[in-house]
């Protein structure tokens, strides 16, 4: 089954996170995230992907049962079963986290509990992502991501 939504972000940035994950980083800044090493740091960690997408603007999202092995992915851990995938500067910081209201610029997924391989891809505006079970969820990356 698929879900597609679309989403608009001022910091060409897609975040992948559980709010879980990401419960040490709300009182942090706002912006925590858009400094490369805790970028990175919370990737390797498998608590969350931040996507850069080249440029602000609305994309398409499309959630799809799985993806080509040709895709690029990265691991995820899942441990609330409710991943936010949006904007970055909705990433949960500054005292504020992502809270399913109409200023949210993303949705909600329901996964069950676990660590996910998530695959990406992205062909201009619309970007696909899968996410598939699997045991673990760490990364090694040195720099951001870009898509």
């Amino acid at each position: 089954m698929e879900t597609t939504f679309t989403f608009v972000t001022g910091t060409a940035t897609l975040a992948i996170f559980d709010l879980a994950c990401l419960q040490h980083r709300v009182s942090d800044d706002a912006d925590w995230w858009s400094i490369p090493e805790d970028e990175i740091e919370e990737i390797n960690r498998g608590n969350a992907l931040f996507l850069n997408l080249g440029e602000d603007g609305e994309y398409r999202v499309i959630i799809r049962d799985d993806l080509d092995d040709t895709c690029a992915s990265l691991s995820l851990r899942v441990p609330s079963g409710r991943v936010f995938i949006g904007a970055g500067e909705d990433t949960s910081g500054g005292d504020l986290e992502p809270d399913g209201s109409a200023v949210m610029a993303g949705i909600f997924l329901p996964l069950p509990v676990g660590c996910y391989r998530v695959r990406y891809s992205k062909s201009q505006s619309q970007i696909s992502l899968s996410f598939t079970p699997v045991e673990g969820a760490s990364n090694d990356i040195q720099d951001l991501l870009r898509i």
